[in-house]
């Protein structure tokens, strides 16, 4: 069975810091991209954050850049994204997805073949 699994997930004060986890079970990461998704009650499905299958490289969307940083430990078949500096507008269900691919490059489509259940982060004071 293929499973991706995320966990970290929670009520955190603005400012503040989560470290989401996604965690591969019935198959290896290796070779996949791993994305970051996330979606707001009322809104699209929106691309986060993505890392190739080499970890050589990533993309972010411009709302999150220079506070979220993805991560890869291929050694626990798992892909961490950390959110520092969150804000209310981060409020939303986070989804890893894989897909296998051999390019270089990542991109935050919703292409993706594999996908977790989601966790909730709630940026509330």
């Amino acid at each position: 069975q293929l499973q991706l699994v995320e966990s970290g997930g929670g009520l955190v004060q603005p400012g503040g810091s989560l470290r989401l986890s996604c965690a591969a079970s019935g198959f290896t990461l290796d070779y996949h991209h791993i994305g970051w998704f996330r979606q707001a009650p009322g809104k699209e499905r929106e691309g986060v954050s993505c890392i190739t299958w080499n970890s050589r490289s990533a993309n972010y969307a411009d709302s999150v850049k220079g506070r979220f940083t993805i991560s890869r430990d291929s050694a626990k078949n798992t892909v961490y994204l950390q959110m520092n500096s969150l804000k209310p507008e981060d409020t939303a269900v986070y989804y890893c997805a894989a897909k296998r691919s051999p390019f270089g490059l990542c991109a935050l489509l919703t292409d993706y073949d594999y996908w977790g259940q989601g966790t909730q982060v709630t940026v509330s004071s």
